[in-house]
């Protein structure tokens, strides 16, 4: 969790008051790859558990609670899905969720949740998710090139997905901290972006950016990102399928 005990506490609250019990709940966004500004909301995430009366009706269940506002003078931005919409995500090449279960901000956690990360996560992770980091490197620097002024915000997305996708590619290892990830490929820039970000509000910007040198990275780092894509030795396919059946079937029947 934060550091902030009042922030633990709110956001805490905040996972507690939903109407079904969680599997996990931890903190994304920002704050998780570390450039939070002082205004950044909180992006809370995680898996619910639907009781099984709700999954074998006829009736579609809400699988997904999305809830945005202000709590305890915090902006709180949380998405949770149902364990099993949650686990069909992680058998996609889907990095945000695979982010979201590995992230160390816990706000909320269980043994189920020790045992994907330990046990089952692993076994989802492949090359192709590659992709994933490959698209939305290219979206946030489309966004960045479009955005007059310049801001720092879908810069350091552009760096922060890029870095992680090749750190994934390359370990086999979910590293969504930018600050973290900056330790092994030491890029001098990152540093002073990071700062700009976190000493400034939410959509601060880019005073005379060098917008060559950033498309030079841009081109550089996704060059870097196919290169450590065809020497993965990543598996091509999930093969966590049974064991997230097991798994499911397991918390149903615990939890009627």
């Amino acid at each position: 969790m934060t550091a902030n005990l009042d922030i633990d506490k709110t956001l805490l609250d905040e996972a507690e008051a939903l109407p079904y019990p969680l599997l996990f709940a931890t903190i994304s966004g920002a704050h998780l790859y570390g450039f939070p500004s002082p205004n950044s909301d909180f992006d809370l995430r995680g898996a619910h558990i639907l009781p099984v009366k709700d999954v074998i009706q006829l009736t579609q269940p809400r699988e997904t609670i999305e809830i945005s506002h202000l709590k305890g003078g915090l902006e709180i931005d949380l998405v949770t899905h149902d364990i099993k919409k949650f686990f069909s995500l992680m058998l996609k090449k889907n990095g945000y969720v695979l982010e979201q279960l590995y992230s160390p901000l816990v706000v909320r956690t269980s043994q189920e949740h020790a045992e994907l990360k330990a046990e089952i996560g692993p076994q989802c992770i492949t090359r192709y998710h590659v992709y994933h980091y490959n698209g939305f490197a290219k979206t946030q620097w489309a966004l960045f090139e479009k955005t007059k002024p310049k801001q720092v915000k879908p810069l350091l997305y552009v760096f922060r997905v890029l870095l992680t996708g090749i750190h994934l590619m390359r370990a086999g290892v979910i590293e969504a901290n930018l600050v973290s990830l900056n330790k092994e490929f030491r890029l001098s820039y990152i540093d002073e972006l990071v700062e700009l970000k976190m000493s400034g509000e939410e959509h601060g910007v880019l005073e005379l950016p060098d917008l060559t040198f950033y498309k030079q990275e841009f081109d550089r780092l996704m060059a870097l990102l196919e290169d450590a894509h065809q020497a993965s030795r990543l598996p091509e396919r999930p093969t966590a399928h049974e064991a997230l059946n097991d798994l499911l079937v397991r918390i149903r029947l615990q939890r009627p």
